[in-house]
């Protein structure tokens, strides 16, 4: 379902919507989604959730929620395991854990995935907010003192498909789990990765990417994951969000040009 079709005012819409779906679990990317694409999280977005952990415990229905790392506060210098408290003193972060929260406490049958920040070529996130900005001459100033495991859309897409199949098993693993990328980044390494990339398609200048110099009187800060749980118990491995940059760049520019050509 798309994300204004769950857009629900009453407990019994999003009832009805979970029972016509007739499905065996749920997958809510909802929240994940409205975080990482800069989309403002309401309370009513987390009474959506309360309801759809609802209707899955009177049906049955296994309730896999995608949540974030921004649930902590990245005070941590060592990567957050499934068993750390979600400190996060964000608003963002507030309302990610209260939704977790409902979700474990309403569904008996839940499984939260927290994933890092989540990239791809299309919507709004990381590498279409910085490839936008560069493409339309601004310089990217970026701090260097937030450490987290950024996501590729389809490696994140990869680990939802393991943990289906293996749901489908009947196996009953409940709980928390986290998955970021083999290797972590600040937002400067990121898109320094990034630049490299893109400069094969666009023209930048070369102070297209600077470092914040305010960042260094900063506290360093660290979102990244243990994700040894999800590997030990979905054998599920992690990759490294470099390998995924280089295809994504070549998409972004190719339906950039493909809008321009339309529009021309």
């Amino acid at each position: 379902m798309s994300r204004s079709a769950c857009r629900w005012k009453s407990e019994r819409q999003a009832k009805k919507g979970v029972v016509r779906a007739k499905c065996d679990i749920v997958v809510d990317v909802r929240i994940e989604a409205a975080g990482d694409g800069g989309v403002q999280i309401q309370e009513l977005d987390i009474k959506r959730c309360r309801w759809i952990a609802k209707a899955c415990q009177r049906a049955g229905i296994t309730y896999l929620y995608v949540s974030s790392s921004r649930v902590f506060s990245g005070r941590l210098d060592r990567p957050y395991t499934e068993e750390d408290e979600a400190d996060s003193e964000e608003v963002v972060g507030g309302l990610l854990t209260q939704a977790e929260e409902v979700v474990a406490q309403t569904c008996e049958r839940h499984l939260i995935l927290r994933l890092g920040p989540v990239f791809s070529y299309e919507g709004a996130n990381l590498i279409t907010q910085m490839l936008g900005a560069l493409r339309q001459g601004d310089s990217l100033i970026l701090d260097n003192n937030l450490r987290g495991s950024p996501v590729a859309a389809a490696d994140g897409a990869r680990v939802l498909l393991a943990l289906l199949d293996q749901l489908s098993t009947g196996i009953e693993p409940w709980g928390i789990y986290h998955y970021g990328s083999a290797d972590t980044a600040t937002y400067f390494e990121f898109a320094e990765a990034l630049l490299a990339s893109a400069s094969q398609f666009f023209e930048f200048s070369s102070s297209a990417v600077q470092l914040e110099r305010e960042s260094a009187g900063l506290m360093t800060l660290n979102r990244s994951l243990d994700c040894n749980k999800i590997r030990n118990t979905f054998a599920i491995r992690q990759v490294t969000w470099r390998s995924a940059i280089g295809d994504l760049v070549k998409h972004y520019y190719d339906q950039q040009q493909t809008g321009e050509a339309a529009h021309g």
